[in-house]
């Protein structure tokens, strides 16, 4: 039995299977999920878990060279603007924003969606793989 880090068997398995440049989609309750996709929902109730904590559980396991996210964000969910931004301020690119309808077309082309119980607005993240070394 793992001790730390993701537990969740199935979340585990994809991940392990990702590779350089696949995409994973960290959505909320209200994202449309594309046909195709592996999709692990771990929505239990509104809110649980928080996007916040699904985030920073991938991002412990993943290495992401670039990120992207639905420009509308900034208006419509200032505190999950505010926590992409902190969180993903090491990417070489950064915070990439597209709108909303863009990310929802990208997101068709995804290995992976995370979908957590998040119930407020655009807190919704496509992530691209990179390697380690």
């Amino acid at each position: 039995m793992k001790r730390a880090g993701i537990l969740n068997r199935h979340l585990a398995g994809a991940l392990a299977e990702l590779g350089h440049g696949d995409g994973v989609l960290v959505c909320n309750v209200g994202m449309p999920i594309p046909p195709g996709p592996r999709v692990v929902d771990l929505a239990f109730r509104a809110g649980v878990p928080a996007f916040a904590e699904v985030l920073d559980g991938l991002l412990e396991e993943l290495v992401v060279e670039g990120a992207l996210a639905a420009e509308e964000v900034d208006a419509a969910n200032p505190a999950a603007a505010a926590l992409l931004r902190h969180r993903l301020a090491d990417l070489g690119p950064g915070l990439q924003l597209v709108p909303h309808a863009r990310l929802k077309e990208l997101s068709a082309g995804a290995r992976l969606v995370v979908r957590t119980g998040e119930a407020r607005p655009y807190a919704n993240v496509l992530l691209r793989c990179g390697v380690f070394f």
